[in-house]
Protein backbone atom coordinates (compact mmCIF):
# COMPACT_ATOMS: atom_id res chain seq x y z
CA UNK A 1 0.00 0.00 0.00
CA UNK A 2 0.88 3.29 -1.13
CA UNK A 3 2.07 6.28 1.94
CA UNK A 4 0.75 9.62 1.89
CA UNK A 5 4.25 10.52 1.35
CA UNK A 6 4.95 8.04 -1.36
CA UNK A 7 1.85 9.42 -3.08
CA UNK A 8 2.97 13.05 -2.61
CA UNK A 9 6.41 12.92 -3.24
CA UNK A 10 7.09 16.53 -2.00
CA UNK A 11 6.23 18.73 1.40
CA UNK A 12 2.92 20.07 1.75
CA UNK A 13 2.90 23.64 1.71
CA UNK A 14 1.48 25.15 4.82
CA UNK A 15 -0.58 27.15 2.87
CA UNK A 16 -1.97 24.48 0.90
CA UNK A 17 -2.98 21.62 3.50
CA UNK A 18 -6.46 21.28 2.57
CA UNK A 19 -6.28 17.98 0.70
CA UNK A 20 -8.35 17.65 -3.02
CA UNK A 21 -8.92 15.60 -5.47
CA UNK A 22 -8.84 16.61 -9.26
CA UNK A 23 -11.29 14.59 -11.05
CA UNK A 24 -10.98 15.24 -15.59
CA UNK A 25 -11.53 12.94 -18.41
CA UNK A 26 -8.29 13.94 -19.87
CA UNK A 27 -4.53 15.23 -18.70
CA UNK A 28 -2.29 16.97 -21.23
CA UNK A 29 0.92 16.36 -18.66
CA UNK A 30 3.85 15.40 -21.27
CA UNK A 31 3.46 15.06 -25.12
CA UNK A 32 4.71 11.08 -24.13
CA UNK A 33 1.71 10.47 -22.30
CA UNK A 34 -1.50 10.74 -25.06
CA UNK A 35 -4.18 10.64 -23.04
CA UNK A 36 -5.93 14.00 -23.97
CA UNK A 37 -8.01 15.68 -26.59
CA UNK A 38 -7.81 19.44 -26.81
CA UNK A 39 -8.23 22.32 -24.24
CA UNK A 40 -10.19 20.35 -21.09
CA UNK A 41 -6.68 18.27 -21.12
CA UNK A 42 -3.98 21.38 -21.92
CA UNK A 43 -5.79 23.01 -18.78
CA UNK A 44 -5.43 20.14 -16.50
CA UNK A 45 -2.23 19.79 -17.19
CA UNK A 46 -1.53 23.02 -16.27
CA UNK A 47 -3.04 22.95 -13.12
CA UNK A 48 -1.49 19.83 -11.95
CA UNK A 49 2.05 21.49 -12.91
CA UNK A 50 0.93 24.73 -11.03
CA UNK A 51 -0.16 22.83 -7.54
CA UNK A 52 3.25 20.89 -7.81
CA UNK A 53 5.30 23.81 -8.04
CA UNK A 54 3.22 25.83 -5.17
CA UNK A 55 3.11 22.09 -3.29
CA UNK A 56 -0.23 21.93 -2.91
CA UNK A 57 -2.34 19.22 -1.45
CA UNK A 58 -3.91 17.71 -4.32
CA UNK A 59 -4.24 14.43 -6.53
CA UNK A 60 -5.30 14.22 -10.39
CA UNK A 61 -7.79 11.43 -11.02
CA UNK A 62 -7.84 10.59 -14.65
CA UNK A 63 -7.86 7.65 -17.03
CA UNK A 64 -5.07 5.14 -18.65
CA UNK A 65 -6.76 5.43 -22.33
CA UNK A 66 -5.25 2.76 -24.13
CA UNK A 67 -5.76 3.94 -27.28
CA UNK A 68 -5.50 7.75 -26.49
CA UNK A 69 -7.64 10.05 -28.66
CA UNK A 70 -6.31 9.36 -31.88
CA UNK A 71 -3.13 9.52 -33.90
CA UNK A 72 -3.55 12.01 -36.64
CA UNK A 73 -2.16 10.73 -39.60
CA UNK A 74 -2.51 11.18 -43.12
CA UNK A 75 -3.97 8.78 -45.70
CA UNK A 76 -2.32 8.67 -49.59
CA UNK A 77 -4.54 11.90 -50.37
CA UNK A 78 -2.92 14.03 -47.79
CA UNK A 79 -6.26 14.38 -45.61
CA UNK A 80 -6.68 12.49 -42.22
CA UNK A 81 -6.08 9.31 -40.67
CA UNK A 82 -7.78 8.91 -37.61
CA UNK A 83 -5.28 5.95 -36.35
CA UNK A 84 -5.68 4.17 -32.93
CA UNK A 85 -2.69 2.87 -31.78
CA UNK A 86 -1.71 0.78 -28.64
CA UNK A 87 0.28 3.33 -26.11
CA UNK A 88 2.08 1.55 -23.61
CA UNK A 89 3.72 3.66 -20.64
CA UNK A 90 7.05 2.09 -18.60
CA UNK A 91 6.85 5.84 -16.47
CA UNK A 92 3.67 4.74 -14.87
CA UNK A 93 3.64 3.15 -11.33
CA UNK A 94 1.48 -0.10 -10.94
CA UNK A 95 -0.05 1.02 -7.53
CA UNK A 96 -1.02 -2.83 -6.50
CA UNK A 97 -4.49 -1.72 -5.71
CA UNK A 98 -7.47 -3.03 -7.54
CA UNK A 99 -10.88 -1.97 -7.39
CA UNK A 100 -14.43 -3.21 -8.24
CA UNK A 101 -16.86 -1.04 -9.70
CA UNK A 102 -20.90 -1.82 -10.61
CA UNK A 103 -21.30 -1.19 -14.37
CA UNK A 104 -24.75 -2.87 -15.66
CA UNK A 105 -25.05 -4.67 -12.76
CA UNK A 106 -21.94 -6.39 -12.85
CA UNK A 107 -18.79 -6.03 -11.31
CA UNK A 108 -15.75 -4.71 -13.06
CA UNK A 109 -12.03 -4.27 -11.90
CA UNK A 110 -10.09 -0.84 -12.25
CA UNK A 111 -6.56 -1.25 -11.83
CA UNK A 112 -4.69 1.91 -10.95
CA UNK A 113 -1.61 3.38 -11.50
CA UNK A 114 0.35 6.33 -10.61
CA UNK A 115 2.22 8.99 -12.49
CA UNK A 116 4.49 9.95 -9.50
CA UNK A 117 4.87 14.27 -9.01
CA UNK A 118 8.52 14.10 -10.03
CA UNK A 119 8.17 12.43 -13.28
CA UNK A 120 6.91 15.56 -15.17
CA UNK A 121 6.98 18.12 -12.21
CA UNK A 122 3.37 17.42 -11.65
CA UNK A 123 1.30 16.90 -8.68
CA UNK A 124 0.00 12.54 -8.59
CA UNK A 125 -2.19 11.69 -11.18
CA UNK A 126 -3.74 8.57 -10.65
CA UNK A 127 -4.85 7.01 -14.11
CA UNK A 128 -7.22 4.12 -13.93
CA UNK A 129 -7.54 1.19 -15.85
CA UNK A 130 -10.37 -1.61 -16.99
CA UNK A 131 -8.06 -2.83 -19.68
CA UNK A 132 -7.01 -6.00 -17.60
CA UNK A 133 -7.22 -9.58 -17.44
CA UNK A 134 -9.81 -9.95 -14.39
CA UNK A 135 -12.57 -8.39 -17.00
CA UNK A 136 -14.15 -9.81 -19.88
CA UNK A 137 -13.64 -8.43 -23.40
CA UNK A 138 -16.00 -5.63 -23.56
CA UNK A 139 -15.28 -4.54 -19.80
CA UNK A 140 -11.58 -4.13 -20.95
CA UNK A 141 -12.76 -1.70 -23.53
CA UNK A 142 -13.86 1.03 -21.48
CA UNK A 143 -10.95 2.46 -21.22
CA UNK A 144 -10.03 1.93 -24.95
CA UNK A 145 -11.14 4.98 -26.47
CA UNK A 146 -10.96 8.71 -25.06
CA UNK A 147 -14.45 9.98 -25.67
CA UNK A 148 -16.20 6.74 -27.01
CA UNK A 149 -18.70 7.19 -29.52
CA UNK A 150 -21.33 4.64 -28.15
CA UNK A 151 -23.53 5.71 -25.84
CA UNK A 152 -23.25 2.96 -23.13
CA UNK A 153 -19.38 3.21 -23.05
CA UNK A 154 -19.44 6.90 -22.74
CA UNK A 155 -21.96 6.30 -19.23
CA UNK A 156 -19.13 3.26 -18.58
CA UNK A 157 -16.57 5.81 -18.56
CA UNK A 158 -17.90 8.23 -16.64
CA UNK A 159 -18.42 5.73 -14.00
CA UNK A 160 -14.97 4.51 -13.93
CA UNK A 161 -13.81 7.85 -13.65
CA UNK A 162 -16.39 9.46 -10.54
CA UNK A 163 -17.71 6.15 -9.26
CA UNK A 164 -14.05 4.41 -9.29
CA UNK A 165 -11.66 7.67 -7.99
CA UNK A 166 -13.82 8.07 -5.21
CA UNK A 167 -13.89 3.98 -4.67
CA UNK A 168 -9.77 4.17 -5.17
CA UNK A 169 -9.25 7.38 -2.73
CA UNK A 170 -11.48 5.09 -0.16
CA UNK A 171 -8.87 2.34 -0.56
CA UNK A 172 -5.93 4.42 -0.17
CA UNK A 173 -7.74 5.72 3.26
CA UNK A 174 -6.63 9.18 1.83
CA UNK A 175 -9.13 12.02 3.53
CA UNK A 176 -10.14 14.06 0.95
CA UNK A 177 -11.43 17.69 1.96
CA UNK A 178 -13.01 18.84 -1.21
CA UNK A 179 -13.45 16.90 -4.53
CA UNK A 180 -13.36 19.02 -7.69
CA UNK A 181 -14.82 17.88 -11.18
CA UNK A 182 -13.07 19.56 -13.78
CA UNK A 183 -16.29 19.46 -16.07
CA UNK A 184 -19.47 17.01 -15.76
CA UNK A 185 -17.72 13.84 -16.70
CA UNK A 186 -16.86 12.49 -12.96
CA UNK A 187 -20.69 13.65 -11.70
CA UNK A 188 -21.13 9.98 -10.75
CA UNK A 189 -18.97 10.51 -7.72
CA UNK A 190 -21.64 12.60 -6.20
CA UNK A 191 -23.59 9.18 -5.71
CA UNK A 192 -21.08 7.43 -4.53
CA UNK A 193 -20.45 9.82 -1.64
CA UNK A 194 -24.29 10.18 -1.22
CA UNK A 195 -24.20 6.26 -0.55
CA UNK A 196 -21.60 7.06 2.06
CA UNK A 197 -23.70 10.45 3.99
CA UNK A 198 -26.82 9.70 3.08
CA UNK A 199 -27.42 13.21 2.98
CA UNK A 200 -27.46 16.07 -0.24
CA UNK A 201 -25.94 18.59 2.14
CA UNK A 202 -22.72 16.43 3.37
CA UNK A 203 -22.09 15.52 -0.36
CA UNK A 204 -22.06 19.50 -1.00
CA UNK A 205 -19.72 20.30 1.94
CA UNK A 206 -17.29 18.11 -0.18
CA UNK A 207 -17.68 19.17 -3.87
CA UNK A 208 -16.91 21.50 -6.13
CA UNK A 209 -17.37 21.86 -9.72
CA UNK A 210 -15.81 23.80 -12.95
CA UNK A 211 -18.07 24.00 -15.75
CA UNK A 212 -16.88 24.61 -19.36
CA UNK A 213 -19.19 24.67 -21.64
CA UNK A 214 -21.10 27.75 -22.91
CA UNK A 215 -23.96 26.14 -24.74
CA UNK A 216 -27.07 23.95 -23.40
CA UNK A 217 -26.73 21.46 -26.19
CA UNK A 218 -23.16 20.64 -25.86
CA UNK A 219 -23.45 18.99 -21.69
CA UNK A 220 -23.79 15.83 -21.43
CA UNK A 221 -26.76 14.38 -20.93
CA UNK A 222 -28.96 10.62 -21.14
CA UNK A 223 -32.42 9.27 -20.32
CA UNK A 224 -32.45 8.29 -17.06
CA UNK A 225 -33.46 4.65 -17.64
CA UNK A 226 -30.22 4.13 -19.60
CA UNK A 227 -28.40 5.64 -16.41
CA UNK A 228 -30.20 3.18 -14.06
CA UNK A 229 -29.66 0.09 -16.46
CA UNK A 230 -25.71 1.20 -16.15
CA UNK A 231 -25.36 1.26 -12.58
CA UNK A 232 -24.96 5.05 -12.65
CA UNK A 233 -26.81 5.78 -9.79
CA UNK A 234 -24.64 3.56 -7.76
CA UNK A 235 -27.93 1.73 -5.89
CA UNK A 236 -30.31 4.82 -5.95
CA UNK A 237 -33.33 4.16 -8.14
CA UNK A 238 -34.83 7.01 -10.19
CA UNK A 239 -37.11 8.45 -8.32
CA UNK A 240 -35.03 8.67 -5.23
CA UNK A 241 -31.94 10.66 -7.33
CA UNK A 242 -35.19 13.14 -9.17
CA UNK A 243 -36.34 13.82 -5.65
CA UNK A 244 -33.03 13.95 -3.90
CA UNK A 245 -32.20 16.86 -6.71
CA UNK A 246 -35.29 18.23 -7.22
CA UNK A 247 -35.30 16.45 -10.98
CA UNK A 248 -37.96 16.22 -13.73
CA UNK A 249 -38.08 14.60 -16.84
CA UNK A 250 -36.58 12.08 -18.77
CA UNK A 251 -32.93 12.62 -19.02
CA UNK A 252 -30.28 13.28 -16.39
CA UNK A 253 -28.04 16.09 -17.49
CA UNK A 254 -24.39 16.07 -16.30
CA UNK A 255 -23.67 19.54 -15.40
CA UNK A 256 -27.17 20.83 -14.01
CA UNK A 257 -26.50 17.48 -11.51
CA UNK A 258 -23.12 18.93 -10.69
CA UNK A 259 -24.27 21.70 -10.21
CA UNK A 260 -26.91 20.59 -7.66
CA UNK A 261 -24.17 18.40 -5.65
CA UNK A 262 -21.71 21.23 -5.59
CA UNK A 263 -21.22 23.81 -2.69
CA UNK A 264 -19.25 25.58 -5.04
CA UNK A 265 -18.77 26.24 -9.14
CA UNK A 266 -16.93 28.16 -11.02
CA UNK A 267 -16.90 28.83 -14.95
CA UNK A 268 -13.55 29.45 -16.79
CA UNK A 269 -13.83 33.58 -17.50
CA UNK A 270 -15.81 36.50 -16.27
CA UNK A 271 -17.86 36.25 -19.75
CA UNK A 272 -18.36 32.33 -19.22
CA UNK A 273 -19.97 32.90 -16.04
CA UNK A 274 -21.96 35.11 -16.72
CA UNK A 275 -23.49 33.11 -20.04
CA UNK A 276 -23.26 30.47 -17.53
CA UNK A 277 -25.65 31.98 -15.31
CA UNK A 278 -28.41 32.61 -17.82
CA UNK A 279 -27.98 29.09 -19.23
CA UNK A 280 -28.67 27.62 -15.66
CA UNK A 281 -30.67 30.12 -13.43
CA UNK A 282 -33.85 29.25 -14.01
CA UNK A 283 -33.15 26.33 -11.67
CA UNK A 284 -33.49 26.10 -7.98
CA UNK A 285 -31.03 25.39 -5.08
CA UNK A 286 -27.69 25.32 -7.80
CA UNK A 287 -24.20 25.84 -6.77
CA UNK A 288 -23.47 29.57 -7.65
CA UNK A 289 -21.37 30.50 -10.40
CA UNK A 290 -17.91 32.20 -9.88
CA UNK A 291 -15.73 32.92 -12.35
CA UNK A 292 -12.02 31.91 -12.36
CA UNK A 293 -10.22 32.40 -15.57
CA UNK A 294 -8.49 29.78 -16.89
CA UNK A 295 -4.33 30.10 -16.91
CA UNK A 296 -1.54 28.21 -18.29
CA UNK A 297 1.65 27.60 -16.89
CA UNK A 298 4.76 29.66 -17.51
CA UNK A 299 7.54 27.15 -16.78
CA UNK A 300 6.21 24.90 -19.37
CA UNK A 301 5.12 26.57 -22.09
CA UNK A 302 7.53 29.82 -22.56
CA UNK A 303 10.49 29.36 -24.53
CA UNK A 304 13.21 29.99 -21.72
CA UNK A 305 15.75 32.06 -24.09
CA UNK A 306 12.73 34.52 -25.54
CA UNK A 307 11.49 34.94 -22.08
CA UNK A 308 15.06 35.92 -20.80
CA UNK A 309 15.22 38.36 -23.78
CA UNK A 310 12.14 39.56 -22.73
CA UNK A 311 13.53 40.11 -19.05
CA UNK A 312 16.67 41.38 -19.74
CA UNK A 313 14.82 44.15 -22.39
CA UNK A 314 17.48 43.05 -25.27
CA UNK A 315 15.48 44.18 -28.53
CA UNK A 316 17.54 42.38 -30.90
CA UNK A 317 17.59 38.98 -29.12
CA UNK A 318 13.93 39.37 -28.50
CA UNK A 319 13.72 39.48 -32.44
CA UNK A 320 16.47 36.86 -33.26
CA UNK A 321 14.81 34.56 -31.07
CA UNK A 322 11.66 34.75 -32.36
CA UNK A 323 13.13 34.53 -35.53
CA UNK A 324 14.63 30.82 -34.37
CA UNK A 325 11.05 29.96 -33.16
CA UNK A 326 9.41 30.44 -36.26
CA UNK A 327 12.75 28.58 -38.40
CA UNK A 328 12.20 25.66 -35.60
CA UNK A 329 8.23 25.53 -36.68
CA UNK A 330 9.11 26.07 -40.65
CA UNK A 331 11.18 22.83 -40.29
CA UNK A 332 7.86 21.00 -39.23
CA UNK A 333 6.33 22.46 -41.88
CA UNK A 334 8.82 21.64 -44.44
CA UNK A 335 8.93 17.99 -43.42
CA UNK A 336 4.77 17.58 -43.62
CA UNK A 337 3.99 18.94 -46.64
CA UNK A 338 7.27 20.29 -48.27
CA UNK A 339 6.73 23.92 -48.33
CA UNK A 340 9.46 26.14 -47.20
CA UNK A 341 8.35 29.39 -45.22
CA UNK A 342 10.46 31.73 -44.39
CA UNK A 343 11.41 33.76 -41.29
CA UNK A 344 10.85 37.30 -42.12
CA UNK A 345 7.22 37.13 -43.25
CA UNK A 346 4.41 37.03 -41.27
CA UNK A 347 2.70 33.90 -40.09
CA UNK A 348 -0.67 33.46 -39.08
CA UNK A 349 -1.71 30.63 -37.18
CA UNK A 350 -4.92 29.15 -36.50
CA UNK A 351 -4.85 26.04 -34.05
CA UNK A 352 -6.69 24.44 -31.62
CA UNK A 353 -9.31 21.77 -31.41
CA UNK A 354 -11.44 21.21 -34.38
CA UNK A 355 -15.20 22.37 -34.20
CA UNK A 356 -17.95 23.93 -36.01
CA UNK A 357 -18.38 27.21 -33.96
CA UNK A 358 -14.66 27.83 -33.84
CA UNK A 359 -14.77 28.27 -37.83
CA UNK A 360 -11.22 27.42 -38.99
CA UNK A 361 -11.82 28.43 -42.17
CA UNK A 362 -13.66 32.03 -41.53
CA UNK A 363 -10.58 33.58 -43.16
CA UNK A 364 -11.21 32.28 -46.24
CA UNK A 365 -15.24 32.42 -46.20
CA UNK A 366 -14.81 35.28 -48.89
CA UNK A 367 -12.52 33.46 -51.64
CA UNK A 368 -11.40 36.40 -53.32
CA UNK A 369 -10.29 38.20 -51.18
CA UNK A 370 -8.64 35.48 -48.99
CA UNK A 371 -6.66 34.91 -52.73
CA UNK A 372 -5.91 38.33 -52.72
CA UNK A 373 -4.42 38.12 -48.92
CA UNK A 374 -2.12 35.11 -49.94
CA UNK A 375 -1.45 36.62 -53.47
CA UNK A 376 -0.27 39.89 -51.80
CA UNK A 377 3.01 40.93 -52.86
CA UNK A 378 3.66 43.88 -50.49
CA UNK A 379 2.29 42.10 -47.28
CA UNK A 380 3.15 38.81 -47.96
CA UNK A 381 1.65 35.57 -45.66
CA UNK A 382 2.09 32.46 -44.29
CA UNK A 383 -0.58 30.93 -43.13
CA UNK A 384 -0.95 27.58 -40.94
CA UNK A 385 -4.06 25.50 -39.57
CA UNK A 386 -3.58 22.92 -36.71
CA UNK A 387 -6.10 21.00 -34.63
CA UNK A 388 -7.71 17.95 -33.83
CA UNK A 389 -11.44 17.08 -35.27
CA UNK A 390 -13.62 14.27 -33.12
CA UNK A 391 -12.83 11.28 -35.15
CA UNK A 392 -16.51 10.97 -35.09
CA UNK A 393 -17.86 14.13 -36.18
CA UNK A 394 -17.86 13.61 -39.88
CA UNK A 395 -18.92 17.91 -40.36
CA UNK A 396 -15.54 18.63 -38.61
CA UNK A 397 -13.67 15.99 -40.25
CA UNK A 398 -14.58 17.34 -43.71
CA UNK A 399 -14.03 20.75 -42.88
CA UNK A 400 -10.40 19.96 -42.10
CA UNK A 401 -9.62 18.10 -44.86
CA UNK A 402 -11.38 20.67 -47.13
CA UNK A 403 -8.94 23.05 -45.84
CA UNK A 404 -6.02 20.46 -46.66
CA UNK A 405 -7.62 20.30 -50.37
CA UNK A 406 -8.61 24.13 -50.93
CA UNK A 407 -5.08 25.04 -50.00
CA UNK A 408 -2.62 22.51 -50.94
CA UNK A 409 -1.87 24.42 -54.01
CA UNK A 410 -0.30 27.45 -52.28
CA UNK A 411 3.37 27.40 -51.26
CA UNK A 412 2.60 29.54 -47.99
CA UNK A 413 -0.77 27.39 -46.45
CA UNK A 414 -0.31 24.43 -44.86
CA UNK A 415 -2.45 22.35 -42.70
CA UNK A 416 -0.48 20.62 -40.13
CA UNK A 417 -0.94 17.51 -38.67
CA UNK A 418 -0.67 15.67 -34.70
CA UNK A 419 -2.16 18.13 -32.71
CA UNK A 420 -0.66 17.57 -29.39
CA UNK A 421 1.43 19.43 -26.65
CA UNK A 422 4.78 19.28 -28.74
CA UNK A 423 3.22 20.74 -31.91
CA UNK A 424 0.80 23.24 -30.43
CA UNK A 425 4.27 24.89 -28.40
CA UNK A 426 6.12 25.00 -31.69
CA UNK A 427 2.96 26.80 -33.22
CA UNK A 428 3.26 29.45 -30.23
CA UNK A 429 6.18 29.89 -30.37
CA UNK A 430 6.89 29.85 -34.47
CA UNK A 431 3.46 32.25 -35.04
CA UNK A 432 3.72 36.03 -35.06
CA UNK A 433 -0.27 35.72 -35.12
CA UNK A 434 -2.57 33.76 -33.12
CA UNK A 435 -5.90 33.70 -34.96
CA UNK A 436 -9.31 33.09 -33.08
CA UNK A 437 -12.09 33.71 -34.40
CA UNK A 438 -15.39 31.66 -32.70
CA UNK A 439 -18.94 32.42 -33.06
CA UNK A 440 -19.43 34.92 -30.17
CA UNK A 441 -20.17 33.72 -26.73
CA UNK A 442 -19.55 29.62 -27.56
CA UNK A 443 -15.91 29.86 -26.51
CA UNK A 444 -15.93 29.27 -22.64
CA UNK A 445 -12.06 30.35 -22.24
CA UNK A 446 -9.39 29.68 -25.06
CA UNK A 447 -6.34 29.25 -23.30
CA UNK A 448 -4.60 28.89 -26.44
CA UNK A 449 -3.77 32.43 -26.94
CA UNK A 450 -1.93 33.00 -23.20
CA UNK A 451 0.61 30.56 -24.37
CA UNK A 452 1.08 32.55 -27.73
CA UNK A 453 1.18 35.68 -25.77
CA UNK A 454 4.19 34.41 -24.03
CA UNK A 455 5.95 33.34 -26.51
CA UNK A 456 6.00 36.81 -28.84
CA UNK A 457 2.68 36.07 -30.61
CA UNK A 458 0.28 38.21 -30.95
CA UNK A 459 -3.69 37.52 -30.16
CA UNK A 460 -6.48 38.77 -33.36
CA UNK A 461 -9.38 37.48 -32.01
CA UNK A 462 -12.98 37.61 -31.51
CA UNK A 463 -13.80 39.70 -28.28
CA UNK A 464 -15.09 36.22 -26.38
CA UNK A 465 -13.94 34.04 -23.72
CA UNK A 466 -10.63 35.31 -21.73
CA UNK A 467 -10.05 37.65 -24.53
CA UNK A 468 -12.37 40.63 -22.25
CA UNK A 469 -10.41 40.47 -19.53
CA UNK A 470 -7.01 40.68 -21.41
CA UNK A 471 -7.52 42.99 -24.55
CA UNK A 472 -6.01 46.24 -24.88
CA UNK A 473 -6.71 46.69 -28.63
CA UNK A 474 -3.59 47.96 -30.90
CA UNK A 475 -1.66 47.78 -27.83
CA UNK A 476 -1.52 44.22 -26.37
CA UNK A 477 -3.62 42.11 -29.15
CA UNK A 478 -6.00 43.15 -32.45
CA UNK A 479 -9.36 42.49 -32.39
CA UNK A 480 -12.06 41.06 -34.74
CA UNK A 481 -15.53 43.51 -34.38
CA UNK A 482 -17.81 41.08 -33.58
CA UNK A 483 -21.42 41.33 -35.82
CA UNK A 484 -24.50 42.14 -34.34
CA UNK A 485 -25.61 38.67 -32.04
CA UNK A 486 -29.21 39.37 -33.63
CA UNK A 487 -28.37 38.50 -36.73
CA UNK A 488 -28.48 35.13 -38.44
CA UNK A 489 -25.78 33.18 -38.26
CA UNK A 490 -24.68 33.39 -42.15
CA UNK A 491 -24.44 36.87 -41.89
CA UNK A 492 -22.62 37.14 -39.19
CA UNK A 493 -20.14 34.55 -40.69
CA UNK A 494 -19.85 37.29 -43.95
CA UNK A 495 -19.69 40.47 -41.65
CA UNK A 496 -16.71 39.15 -38.95
CA UNK A 497 -15.24 37.81 -42.17
CA UNK A 498 -14.97 40.89 -43.71
CA UNK A 499 -14.06 42.64 -40.38
CA UNK A 500 -10.98 40.20 -39.79
CA UNK A 501 -9.69 40.56 -43.48
CA UNK A 502 -9.88 44.41 -42.65
CA UNK A 503 -7.90 44.37 -39.64
CA UNK A 504 -5.68 42.29 -41.09
CA UNK A 505 -5.22 44.26 -44.29
CA UNK A 506 -5.69 47.78 -42.84
CA UNK A 507 -3.90 47.49 -39.25
CA UNK A 508 -1.79 43.89 -38.74
CA UNK A 509 -0.02 43.64 -42.06
CA UNK A 510 0.94 47.52 -42.64
CA UNK A 511 2.47 47.51 -38.68
CA UNK A 512 4.28 44.45 -38.85
CA UNK A 513 6.07 45.27 -42.47
CA UNK A 514 6.34 49.29 -41.57
CA UNK A 515 6.17 49.77 -38.29
CA UNK A 516 8.31 47.30 -36.53
CA UNK A 517 8.79 49.48 -33.60
CA UNK A 518 5.46 48.91 -32.55
CA UNK A 519 5.34 45.32 -33.68
CA UNK A 520 7.88 45.02 -31.06
CA UNK A 521 6.17 47.15 -28.23
CA UNK A 522 3.10 45.20 -28.74
CA UNK A 523 4.92 41.41 -28.43
CA UNK A 524 6.53 43.04 -25.12
CA UNK A 525 2.92 44.10 -23.95
CA UNK A 526 1.57 41.23 -24.88
CA UNK A 527 3.88 38.96 -22.62
CA UNK A 528 3.73 41.32 -19.69
CA UNK A 529 -0.08 41.58 -19.51
CA UNK A 530 -0.60 37.83 -19.99
CA UNK A 531 1.72 37.03 -16.58
CA UNK A 532 1.05 36.54 -13.96
CA UNK A 533 -2.99 37.66 -14.80
CA UNK A 534 -3.34 34.58 -16.90
CA UNK A 535 -0.37 32.10 -15.52
CA UNK A 536 -1.53 28.97 -13.99
CA UNK A 537 -0.42 29.84 -10.49
CA UNK A 538 -2.55 32.75 -10.15
CA UNK A 539 -5.23 30.61 -11.46
CA UNK A 540 -4.70 27.17 -8.68
CA UNK A 541 -3.87 29.54 -5.62
CA UNK A 542 -7.88 31.19 -6.63
CA UNK A 543 -9.07 27.88 -6.45
CA UNK A 544 -7.70 26.99 -2.99
CA UNK A 545 -9.17 30.72 -1.68
CA UNK A 546 -12.25 31.09 -3.84
CA UNK A 547 -13.58 27.53 -4.13
CA UNK A 548 -11.27 24.43 -1.47
CA UNK A 549 -12.40 26.73 1.26
CA UNK A 550 -15.86 26.71 3.06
Amino acid sequence: MLTQLEIFGYEISEKFKSSIAYFSMEFAVDQSLKIYSGGLGFLAGSHLRSAFELKQNLVGIGILWKYGYYDQLRNSNLTMNAAFIEKEYSFLKDTGITITVEIHGSPVFVKAFLLESNTFNTAPLFLLTTDIPENDYLAQTITHHLYDANEATRIAQSIVLGTGGATLLDALHLEIGTYHMNEGHSVSLNFYLYSKYKSIEQVREKVVFTTHTPEQAGNEEHRYELLKEMSFFHHLQVHEVKYILGFEGESFNYTLGALKFARKANAVSKLHAETSRQMWGGHQKIAAIIPITNSQNQLYWQDKGFKQALEENQDERIISRKKEMKKALFKIVADQTGKLFREDILTIVWARRFAGYKRADLIMHNLSAFKALISNKEFPVQIIWAGKPYPKDEGSVDLFNSIILRTRSFPNCAVLTGYELELSAALKKGSDVWLNNPMLYKEASGTSGMTAAMNGSINFSIPDGWMPEFAVENENCFLIKPADINLPQHDKDFIESSNLMEALNLSILPTYYYNAGKWLSLVKKAEKDVVPMFESSRMVIEYYEKMYHN
